[in-house]
Formats: structure tokens, sequence, C-alpha cells
């Protein structure tokens, strides 16, 4: 079931409460987002204004130095998880690239003009080589991101990501915590939506074919 924009500035309040790092800018952007109940479609983004983005530098699945001037002229979608999520990560990485796939059925001009990108939030693990086949499997055009630990550490906070890594076990494996949003930003690296993830592909097709112009 769909969850309203209210509902999910609550839910990522609940789920970063230990964390301090959702901007304020998002949290307003979202709350006003649902406000009014089943008012006309907004004219502008309900993110517009947030103060979510910025410069970064990070290396991506060829191993190539990759920065946000790269996808300038495009729409990104931006993701953080990494490749050994056993569960929600790679499910929201699926439908993020079915919702794609699913635009580009109805209208693949308007498809072309999207990239999606996957940040790893575990350096340690996932190497150029490791998000290469992850991200192989979800949308041909996928790009995966990963770097030094202090460098996505930075661009995380500039997309109010909350992640830490777990104790490991006796076998020394270890989860990741982290919060859970999909960002819809502009060709000019403005953010624009929360893509519905837990909606469906269909749901986050309907929100691309909104707002990609």
């Amino acid at each position: 079931m769909a969850v309203s924009l209210r509902g999910r500035a609550y839910q990522i309040m609940a789920g970063a409460a230990m964390n301090r790092v959702i901007p304020a800018g998002l949290l307003a952007a979202l709350l006003l987002a649902g406000c009014g109940g089943q008012s006309a479609a907004p004219t502008q983004p309900p993110l517009a204004g947030a103060r979510i983005g910025g410069p970064f530098t990070l290396i991506n699945q060829d191993g190539r130095p990759t920065s946000e001037r790269d996808f300038a002229g495009r729409y990104r979608i931006m993701y953080f998880g990494y490749t050994f999520c056993p569960d929600v990560c790679p499910t929201d990485v699926q439908t993020i690239g079915a919702g794609l796939k699913a635009l580009e059925q109805r209208d693949a001009a308007k498809a072309a003009k999207a990239v999606p990108i996957f940040v790893s939030i575990d350096p340690e693990r996932d190497t150029p080589v490791v998000v290469k086949e992850f991200v192989a499997n979800f949308h041909p055009r996928m790009v995966g991101l990963t770097g030094p630990l202090a460098a996505i550490t930075q661009v995380a906070k500039k997309y109010g990501v909350y992640f830490a890594k777990q104790k490991p076990g006796a076998s020394g494996s270890y989860l990741m915590d982290h919060s859970r949003q999909a960002y819809l930003m502009s060709p000019d690296g403005q953010p624009m939506a929360l893509l519905p993830t837990e909606a469906g592909p269909e749901k986050v097709a309907d929100e691309l074919e909104r707002w990609i112009t």
C-alpha cells in the first residue's frame, strides 16, 4: 500500500532517530508536501529548496574517479546502500531499476534522461568489482559508486543518509545500519522528490514520469 509523504517523513524520522543527520529542510519539505490531503498535483517538486545533495568525488564500478559533474544535464536517482545487504537494499534497487524500465516502456525519451546511481556505504567490502557485479543485475545504465570511507561519509551527510557498521559476528561478517531513501535529483543537481520504492515499480515510474520533463 502506498504511503503518504507525511507518513514517509515520520518513517524517515523514526528510522534516523539515532543519527541526527537528516536535514531539517528535508523533513520540513516532506511534512509540508503531506499537508492538504487530496489536493491538486503540485506544480513544484516536493523537495524543491531542500538542502540535499552537493559536490562529490567517488570511484565508479570501472575504477574511474567520478563526480557529480559527470551527471550534469541528467536526472539522477540517488540511492545509498551496500551489496552485502541481505534484504532491503537489493529489494529497493530492484524496484528502482524496474521502475525505470517501466518508464522506458511508457516514454523511452523521458526515461533516457535519468541515470540510476547506487552509492555504497560499505567500501570495506564494496570494491569497484563487487559494485559492478551488483548494479549489473538491476539496470544496464545503473552506475555504482564506492570510494574511501571519509569521502562516502561526506556524501552521505550531504544527502541526509545515516549509516553505521554493526559489530562483527564471530565469523567476522557484519551488517550495516542505514537510512533508506531514494532521491530524484534534477539535471542541475537539485532535490526534486523521494521515490516511493516501498510502493513498487509502477509507483516509482509514476513519480519519475511526473517530474522528468
